[in-house]
């Protein structure tokens, strides 16, 4: 069952979406709804009730669904996490790492030297498929409002506190 094929049952019949995305989940995903909910940063309430036939999906959710669903199960796909800073800040940086449900993943890298950039480029990993996003504070909030992928903010505290003490010395 496709993508394609959740979108027409949802059209043709009331309990149509909450059948075709079981199927999905079960046959094709092989994986419970918790960790759908976790991999695509939906509410587990929210799927819940649709499901359980309290709600009907919004347009939102339903983009959000078709989305998280197209990157899972997307077989040739690269599965990658994309950050999102300056050049300097990718150096020394993994390659990959291993994930639980996806195995290996790699870490691919949006290089930018504006806060439009940064905006662009987290629209671009989104498309891209990527399966989250790691990007400054500065541009964080932002992108949150405008890709449903999660959104993790860097915080370089050491290397603010290691430049403070550096600073210091100087003084």
């Amino acid at each position: 069952m496709t993508v394609q094929d959740l979108i027409t049952s949802m059209l043709r019949d009331e309990t149509g979406f909450r059948k075709a995305f079981n199927e999905i989940l079960e046959n094709e995903l092989k994986m419970s709804l918790n960790e759908f909910c976790r991999v695509s940063g939906l509410s587990q309430s929210t799927m819940y009730k649709i499901l359980e036939e309290q709600r009907e999906p919004n347009l939102r959710t339903v983009r959000q669904i078709i989305k998280a669903l197209n990157r899972m199960s997307s077989k040739n796909s690269e599965r990658f996490i994309a950050i999102i800073a300056s050049s300097r800040f990718m150096e020394g940086l993994p390659k990959s790492i291993e994930s639980d449900l996806y195995g290996t993943v790699n870490i691919r890298e949006y290089p930018v030297s504006t806060v439009e950039d940064a905006i662009i480029a987290a629209v671009r990993a989104e498309r891209d498929g990527a399966l989250a996003l790691i990007c400054a504070p500065i541009v964080a909030n932002t992108i949150v409002k405008i890709i449903s992928i999660k959104v993790y903010t860097v915080f370089p505290m050491d290397s603010v506190i290691k430049l403070v003490e550096e600073i210091k010395d100087d003084l």
